[in-house]
């Protein structure tokens, strides 16, 4: 597994079939963006892809490819995810009004 701040990346045995590939934001794979600094969790490898499953409301990556590649945010130290297939997790917490995403 993978963590860079409220992101956290699982390798998967499979990606589901029929997902949604979600577009590139400036040439990037954005993972997250941060609601505090406005920075994202980004790759900028051609390598990589996200894709959402609107009935699981989850989001897979896939890194292919020979090499890792590089996952980069402003306030956090860049990690290298190597190639395979991931689940993208979001970390939430329980405040009492609701349960929602942690602001990076």
């Amino acid at each position: 597994m993978y963590r860079q701040g409220d992101v956290l990346i699982v390798p998967v045995e499979a990606i589901p079939e029929k997902l949604e590939p979600i577009d590139r934001e400036n040439g990037r794979v954005v993972l997250a963006h941060g609601e505090v600094t406005g920075h994202a969790h980004a790759i900028k490898a051609e390598g990589a892809a996200l894709f959402r499953d609107p009935k699981l409301m989850a989001v897979f990556m896939r890194v292919s490819g020979d090499a890792p590649v590089a996952l980069e945010h402003d306030d956090h130290d860049t990690i290298m995810i190597p190639p395979g297939k991931y689940r993208v997790v979001r970390q939430r917490e329980y405040a009492p009004e609701a349960i929602r995403n942690v602001a990076d």
